[in-house]
């Protein structure tokens, strides 16, 4: 009896350790790039969801057609300012990023100083991050509140770190959410010489940018305005129905296409060309 239980217990482990070394591997799923989602979170509209956005400018779109179509009695040129119209708030967005990223460059240096100065006076790496909601920068305490609320609340510093970085949504802010999770979890004693030498490489990276942004920031408004002006001739033009009636034609169509074509051509190389590196988000 004893001997027929051995052997089927023996038996039983022996098609559990076949069935675990036989089964297939978990296919690993990627998570797929959510740019727009991105975009929203670095203009700091968390928020707002992309959905939203496509629905404002979808609305926006429609208003600007039904406006210019009553004024100019011109169903070619009101769709031709109802597309410029429905671009809109996606540039609003990008503005709005840009704006948000020139001032978060100049405030991550403090951000790694205070985080530096936490480390070397004995806190806790949770606690060198939540104590940015009191002494870290204005713009960012909110973001380090909620990550001081929610460490408190679960006790997760790994996932509450995740959450930070969805939130931020910036590459400077994951390199240094990764240094501090590796610090965590493999410990080591040259944090501190890590965040000064990341915290000088920032300051020298936002003062070499700032300088070429003001050499050529006339240049890209020069640029914008060259090619506004025909636009804002036109819709000086709808004013009068009888002069952009021609427009209603083929002929007409086709002007406006290729002149909507070419300024859509000149703005992206004009971008392209006044464009500076960005850092990407390869620890997203």
């Amino acid at each position: 009896m004893t001997g027929a239980l051995l052997g089927t217990l023996t038996g039983v482990g022996l098609l559990l350790i076949w069935t675990s070394s036989t089964r297939p591997a978990a296919p690993t799923v990627a998570v797929p790039p959510r740019p727009m989602s991105d975009l929203l979170a670095q203009a700091g509209l968390p928020g707002v969801r992309p959905e939203q956005l496509y629905a404002v400018c979808a609305g926006l779109a429609f208003a600007v057609f039904v406006v210019v179509a009553g004024v100019s009695r011109t169903a070619s040129v009101a769709a031709a300012f109802a597309a410029f119209a429905a671009y809109a708030p996606l540039a609003l967005v990008k503005r709005r990023r840009a704006h948000r990223t020139a001032e978060l460059r100049v405030l991550w240096p403090d951000v790694v100083d205070n985080l530096g100065s936490a480390v070397r006076a004995g806190l806790s790496l949770p606690e060198a991050v939540a104590q940015l909601a009191v002494r870290g920068p204005e713009p960012l305490r909110a973001e380090f509140e909620r990550f001081a609320v929610d460490h408190r609340a679960t006790g997760r510093f790994g996932d509450c770190l995740d959450r930070l970085k969805a939130t931020l949504a910036d590459p400077v802010a994951d390199r240094i959410i990764e240094s501090l999770r590796i610090a965590r979890d493999v410990g080591g004693s040259d944090l501190g010489r890590l965040l000064r030498t990341l915290s000088q490489f920032l300051r020298d990276d936002a003062r070499t940018r700032a300088e070429l942004e003001a050499r050529q920031g006339w240049t890209v408004a020069a640029a914008r305005l060259a090619l506004a002006a025909p636009w804002f001739v036109l819709a000086m033009l709808s004013l009068r129905p009888q002069t952009v009636a021609a427009y209603d034609s083929a002929a007409g169509v086709a002007v406006l296409g290729c002149g909507a074509a070419v300024s859509f051509v000149a703005y992206r190389v004009m971008l392209r060309i006044a464009r500076l590196p960005e850092d990407v988000r390869v620890l997203r």
